[in-house]
């Protein structure tokens, strides 16, 4: 720690114990390592994507008797059969039944380690294959989903789900991100919907065209159209890009 940050400190909190000079480096520290982790996610993968990648969330909760759990699974073999890469948290639940239904069987379990992102391509030369990335903390793995994707959809879950929603919902919403497909899956999420309207936008604290960001849907033949649409046209733009006609 710098002696004028030193002073600062003893100006506004008086003379710094050890403990207290220890906890202030280990922030300075983990916010440096931070800016580090998205500056080099950056350069990884940016937002000029060349593949179409669909980041699904979901429960990893959920059991492999429970009917969602095999909708999950066709919904990742129907997009993955259809061209999209498809990009998960690499757990459990819902999570591995669409790794499963996107690989057809091939990858069956979830990713080992803290903190994974699973992505599964498709490709003619080399199908199914999986590659699967660590992170540290929360921050770092949802900005992982967001540099990697394309569209999002949202299966049924609980906090750790709320959370990506909201993410991606915030980031549309201050236009961080292009316009780009944001589905929330079942009647699961119609709680959240009718809060947003009745508390959030009844008392101004955002704007009726940022309701209309997530799109609700209620069954995989709806969710793989809308995807397969936005898939379409962005193979149309990458036809017409300068590297499509060489």
């Amino acid at each position: 720690m710098s002696e004028r940050r030193e002073d600062r400190l003893r100006a506004a909190h008086g003379t710094l114990d050890e403990a207290a000079t220890d906890l202030v480096q280990v922030i300075d520290g983990s916010v440096a390592q931070l800016w580090e982790t998205i500056e080099s996610l950056e350069r990884l993968q940016p937002r000029n994507l060349e593949r179409f990648r669909v980041s699904i969330f979901g429960s990893a909760r959920i059991e492999k008797t429970h009917l969602l759990y095999g909708e999950a699974q066709d919904l990742g073999q129907r997009l993955a059969e259809a061209g999209c890469d498809i990009v998960t948290g690499g757990g459990g639940g819902l999570m591995q039944a669409v790794d499963l239904g996107a690989s057809r069987g091939a990858v069956q379990h979830p990713a080992g380690g803290d903190l994974p992102v699973r992505l599964v391509t498709d490709d003619d030369d080399a199908p199914f294959v999986e590659r699967v990335y660590r992170h540290r903390t929360f921050f770092s793995r949802l900005h992982h989903f967001v540099r990697l994707s394309s569209a999002f959809i949202v299966l049924p879950g609980g906090i750790g789900s709320t959370l990506e929603a909201m993410m991606v919902w915030q980031l549309l919403q201050a236009k961080h991100l292009p316009p780009t497909p944001f589905l929330l899956y079942g009647s699961h999420w119609s709680g959240l919907l009718r809060w947003i309207e009745d508390e959030a936008l009844a008392q101004g604290y955002l704007e009726k065209e940022d309701t209309r960001l997530p799109i609700q849907v209620e069954t995989v033949d709806e969710a793989v159209g809308i995807i397969l649409q936005t898939l379409s046209e962005f193979q149309a733009r990458s036809a017409d890009s300068p590297e499509g006609k060489s």
